[in-house]
């Protein structure tokens, strides 16, 4: 535990939920996240483990806290990581002016540019560096390793999995921004950070992914609200299901009416993504 600086730990449903520091060299910064581990991970028994992204503005508390996940996780006997959703403290000119672009809104991936790529490495932080250190620190088994995600998370977590489906054995998402290259969240944080060649975006939009032939081998489970606000100008996940049809990966979109995209919406299906993760992780 010395590479890591507890923040807090507390017992809960016969685990223990934390936030911990650590100097992350993929951030070149400080940088938080959370964990979840249940009572056969603080016996020393090494436990699946799927990894949550959350959404704009979030930070590594809002998932664990507000998903309801930890109590679904506890039964099967699942870890839960939960990253910060950005670098934080970067210096970047104008990365605290709106929501949707540079704190709480690193959108997990690796920028290019000049202004943000010193510190903007969400990338490389969430397929790398935190699942090792996450994994030699804890009772966690990196051989059995899922992840889903909320919104911007949900386009994180789609985007990781379809590129390295072998580092992650199970993905699912929750209203996510299936198609960022064409929607407005998705434009304005990759012009900024990935430059205006639209071809260098191909790689972080899960749309183009699958398009491009990137498939998963397991069912990809996303839930969507038809009263989400931002259902039709930016997650359009009809986008997501034509390509899938097409590149033949097996998804299981459900829509479900009057929910919206809060983590209302999100707790009342939690418990269908941590079964669908486990039935997964445990077969591994």
């Amino acid at each position: 535990m010395d590479r890591i600086k507890t923040l807090e730990e507390h017992a809960v449903c016969g685990g223990q939920v934390g936030f911990y520091s650590h100097p992350s060299e993929s951030l070149g910064l400080e940088a938080r996240f959370g964990v979840f581990l249940p009572e056969r991970a603080l016996a020393g028994e090494r436990v699946p483990v799927v990894h949550v992204l959350a959404g704009l503005t979030c930070t590594q508390e809002t998932f664990l806290i507000k998903s309801n996940a930890v109590r679904f996780a506890a039964r099967h006997g699942i870890a839960l990581v939960a990253p910060d959703t950005s670098p934080r403290g970067a210096g970047v000119a104008g990365e605290d002016d709106a929501y949707d672009l540079g704190t709480g809104a690193g959108f997990y991936l690796d920028a290019t540019t000049p202004a943000w790529r010193a510190h903007y490495r969400m990338g490389t932080y969430v397929s790398h560096e935190l699942p090792e250190l996450t994994q030699d620190v804890f009772a966690i088994d990196g051989a059995r390793r899922g992840i889903m995600g909320h919104s911007m998370g949900g386009h994180g977590a789609l985007v990781h999995a379809l590129r390295a489906p072998d580092a992650w054995k199970s993905v699912s998402a929750f209203a996510p921004i299936c198609h960022p290259a064409v929607v407005p969240w998705g434009e304005k944080a990759f012009d900024a950070y990935l430059g205006p060649d639209r071809a260098t975006w191909a790689r972080h939009d899960a749309t183009l992914l699958l398009e491009a032939g990137h498939t998963h081998p397991t069912e990809i489970l996303v839930d969507q609200g038809e009263a989400d606000q931002f259902l039709h100008d930016q997650l359009k996940p009809e986008l997501l299901a034509a390509a899938a049809g097409a590149a033949g990966q097996a998804l299981r979109l459900r829509q479900h009416p009057r929910y919206d995209h809060s983590y209302w919406f999100i707790q009342s299906f939690i418990a269908d993504h941590i079964d669908h993760h486990a039935k997964i992780l445990n077969a591994v």
